[in-house]
């Protein structure tokens, strides 16, 4: 076999192969013994037709045409190798020449892995916002969780902002009540906003018995967007108590034994909180510095495929839980569908070339994934899908997707490197100090960058 490669841009070579007819007896053999299970010739016992019966009967051309689609794929691995090249995707495949005992050409473009050069980024410098913790910021967390033990007790007056109204609902569209628009027993607090739009204003001055009917666009359900007239029936009015702000209340909502005690550990936690924030947002900025600092060209057939994945996920899986469509979500949005377009292609863009510059970083550096690292990756995923670690681990593996997996874990480890050696500041001028980071959550932040991307390697 001869094989030759040509750039045809960065992103696109044409392997061009010739393969002398001796080349594909092993194919012949196979696509003759093929043919031979599939069909019956009066007089011969099936399977043991011989090969001249099958060119009379069946002609030449199928056997080849078998032959060709056998061969096809190990010649094609065996160029790509010689041309040391990494195809991104399936090749185009468009065979020349075939000469019956003489020869074989195909030609085979397709997109691969551009060359890139990893630029300096020793001299990167990026503002972060400082951590900040307020006392108002405790107080906040801290009423939140007096929020969390307010009780409830039933009161004989009209319903007023902060108390716990129980509801029941019917929603009509068009004069005709909806199959699932009609609720019962519904536990709603005035102010809270967690059901229907213009509710509050309704339920606010009725007692227990009063009724109210009014317009909103419904969120979810069979009529999700659409204008219902909604009648509010208030069964029962009460009020929330909040416990006082001292010591008991520490003691019944804590682990601690002081008021003071539970504020100090607010506000560790929420300094915990925005340091987390703090180092999301320094590698966040640092890789778009890196990026700019490198050319990364891209595939355009890559990029449609990416662009197409992300829209189908969104609309297929994201959108459809919440049980909208792309027109409605970008009403929502504001925004126009070129303008979601434009956004999406950008968005693909970034990830591709996240991927591209990372992965030759990984390989750059030789950045190893250890098994403690990976399985620690694994178990994070796995709570998210929402999937036990076993179970997540099991789909992994039966998808063949732990390569993915492993260069998720090496990317996350090479935007460390990249953040280590940069310079961070916050809006206070202090040098902020991420050596230390765990190289997981600089993992989160090249997943969210990269989305729904994983650019495989096919031979």
């Amino acid at each position: 076999m001869k094989s030759a490669v040509e750039t045809l841009n960065p992103t696109r070579v044409r392997l061009t192969v010739e393969v002398p007819f001796e080349e594909l007896k092993d194919s012949l053999d196979a696509a003759y013994k093929k043919i031979n299970q599939q069909v019956t010739v009066k007089g011969f016992r099936k399977g043991k037709i011989p090969a001249r019966v099958i060119d009379q009967r069946f002609g030449r051309g199928a056997v080849l045409e078998e032959a060709v689609n056998d061969a096809l794929p190990k010649l094609y691995n065996a160029a790509v190798n010689e041309a040391e090249v990494n195809p991104l995707g399936q090749p185009e495949v468009d065979i020349t020449e075939l000469k019956d005992g003489e020869l074989l050409s195909f030609t085979a473009e397709v997109d691969v892995r551009p060359t890139i050069e990893i630029p300096d980024y020793s001299g990167i410098e990026v503002e972060v916002d400082a951590i900040e913790v307020t006392d108002e910021d405790v107080e906040k967390s801290v009423e939140q969780l007096r929020e969390r033990f307010a009780s409830t007790n039933p009161v004989e007056r009209a319903a007023a902002e902060g108390d716990v109204v129980t509801i029941d609902l019917e929603a009509k569209v068009e004069g005709e009540v909806l199959p699932d628009g009609v609720a019962e027993g519904v536990s709603y607090t005035i102010g809270s906003g967690e059901l229907l739009d213009g509710i509050d204003a309704a339920v606010t001055g009725l007692e227990a018995g009063g009724e109210a009917t009014f317009t909103s666009e419904l969120k979810g359900g069979s009529a999700a967007g659409k204008e219902a007239e909604v009648t509010v029936k208030v069964t029962a009015v009460a009020a929330r108590e909040l416990p006082e702000l001292d010591d008991e209340f520490a003691q019944m909502a804590s682990e601690f034994d002081t008021l003071d005690e539970l504020k100090a550990d607010s506000r560790k936690r929420l300094e915990n909180m925005k340091q987390f924030d703090q180092a999301t947002q320094a590698q966040e900025r640092v890789l778009e510095k890196f990026l700019e600092l490198a050319e990364i060209p891209v595939p355009e057939k890559l990029l449609e495929e990416e662009i197409n994945t992300r829209k189908h996920n969104l609309e297929h899986h994201q959108l459809g839980q919440m049980g909208l469509d792309l027109a409605k979500y970008l009403e929502f949005q504001g925004k126009t569908e070129e303008e979601f377009d434009a956004e999406t292609r950008e968005q693909a863009v970034k990830g591709i070339k996240t991927q591209f510059l990372l992965d030759e970083l990984v390989s750059q550096q030789k950045l190893n994934v250890e098994q403690d690292e990976l399985t620690e990756h694994l178990m994070r995923r796995a709570a998210s899908s929402g999937m036990s670690p076993d179970q997540f681990a099991q789909a992994v593996v039966q998808g063949g997707q732990v390569p993915m997996l492993v260069g998720e874990v090496a990317r996350g480890k090479a935007l460390a490197v990249v953040v280590e050696a940069a310079k961070v500041v916050d809006t206070n001028g202090e040098v902020v100090d991420l050596s230390d980071e765990d190289e997981e959550q600089a993992t989160e932040t090249v997943e969210a960058v990269t989305g729904e991307a994983e650019v495989s390697e096919d031979k």
